[in-house]
């Protein structure tokens, strides 16, 4: 069965790129960036929690992330610290994690940080715990050359009060992390910090360089009750973004979900002049091709 380009385009080249399928495009686009001498407007990487079902059941182990991403012509990856959690301190462990990265060229961007207690707890005793158990993350991060940690947002409260707490914990990390030249960053994660209008709030009261965002595309989810509009949250979290998470689906303010509209989220996300790195966080290892060839193609239709 021929296979359907899902990104439609009267131009020519473009059209071009559709016949040869997206198996060949990633290919065809690299020579032709390469002969116009120019790079992509992002960098695809791979979000570890993409692979947690592998992780999990041990087919894949966490030392061998990096080849995973490379065999599927992926260079930068994304660690998740709930695969390695007992060693953050383990020098010996996280110099063999620098060296299979290293052999492959793949490149070491950040660590998404779990399982730390909630960085805007109400109890001043349990949020400076805290705010302590994330600075080994931070250590770690430097060890693997990475440019930042993710951490989430958790609070109890009322809207106010939430945004004065988590801000609070997140100025306390974010100085620690810029002494190591070291970003801090949020992801709308649930609860509070996936209502965009809320995590602006706190970004903006932290009001340091180094605390930024990670808007993931299908965390839009605040609780059961309520969800955010995935287009307009990305759009208001990307003036801070230091990271961008891909996932296939989105959600709109009445609880309503649906496959992502690549091109229409990739222009929020060119439009806001971020140039960084988009990570997949969808589809498995058996769906990754696919994810990536699908990130490729929005891409190359966004930036013409």
């Amino acid at each position: 069965m021929k296979k359907r380009d899902p990104f439609p385009t009267p131009v020519t080249r473009r059209r071009f790129v559709a016949q040869l399928g997206l198996a060949s495009t990633s290919a065809f686009l690299s020579r032709v960036q390469a002969e116009e001498g120019r790079s992509p407007w992002f960098q695809v990487s791979l979000a570890e929690w993409t692979l947690n079902r592998e992780l999990r059941s041990g087919k894949i182990d966490h030392l061998d992330f990096a080849k995973v991403a490379h065999d599927h012509r992926i260079h930068a990856i994304e660690y998740v610290n709930q695969f390695f959690m007992d060693k953050a301190k383990n020098q010996a462990y996280l110099k063999e994690m620098n060296q299979r990265a290293g052999d492959l060229g793949v490149k070491q961007l950040l660590i998404m940080c779990d399982r730390e207690g909630n960085i805007g707890d109400p109890d001043a005793g349990r949020r400076e715990k805290t705010v302590d158990g994330h600075r080994k993350w931070l250590d770690a991060a430097k060890i693997l050359g990475c440019h930042s940690i993710r951490v989430n947002a958790g609070s109890r409260g009322s809207w106010a009060e939430q945004v004065h707490l988590a801000a609070d914990g997140l100025s306390r990390l974010t100085e620690f992390g810029a002494t190591m030249n070291l970003n801090v960053i949020v992801e709308n994660h649930g609860g509070l910090s996936s209502n965009a209008d809320w995590l602006s709030e706190v970004i903006k009261q932290v009001g340091h360089p180094r605390c930024g965002t990670l808007p993931d595309t299908g965390n839009f989810r605040v609780n059961a009750e309520q969800t955010y509009d995935s287009y307009r949250g990305v759009r208001k979290l990307m003036k801070w973004a230091k990271g961008v998470s891909i996932k296939d689906r989105v959600w709109d303010d009445q609880g309503g979900s649906a496959p992502m509209d690549f091109e229409k989220m990739l222009k929020i996300v060119h439009e806001s002049g971020f140039r960084g790195f988009c990570g997949i966080e969808y589809g498995g290892y058996e769906g990754l091709n696919r994810a990536r060839e699908a990130l490729e193609g929005a891409r190359e239709a966004v930036a013409g």
